[in-house]
């Protein structure tokens, strides 16, 4: 079994409230959990109101395929209109 690990730095510069953030959010999760068939949940500044960390969670039994899924989730964050990807990092065990 394997199982791949992203955290996903993000900045919400339009976000006004901790409303707007969480609307933003949830329909970048919806989209993520809809494509990759992954876990995905805000793990770190939960109150900030301008950034939000996400972990994501990926089983596989390939560990290529695995890191190529990740890399095409990180692809669509990047191409997410309402957030703006700051860092990221991929974990394979």
């Amino acid at each position: 079994m394997i199982l791949a690990t992203a955290q996903i730095r993000l900045d919400l510069s339009d976000a006004r409230t901790l409303k707007d953030k969480r609307r933003t959010l949830a329909s970048l999760k919806d989209q993520l959990r809809a494509k990759f068939n992954v876990s995905v949940a805000e793990v770190d500044g939960l109150d900030c109101i301008r950034s939000a960390t996400l972990g994501v969670a990926h089983v596989s039994n390939d560990s290529r395929y695995a890191d190529g899924t990740l890399n095409k989730l990180i692809d669509l964050v990047r191409r997410f209109p309402a957030a703006r990807l700051i860092d990221y990092s991929i974990e394979v065990f």
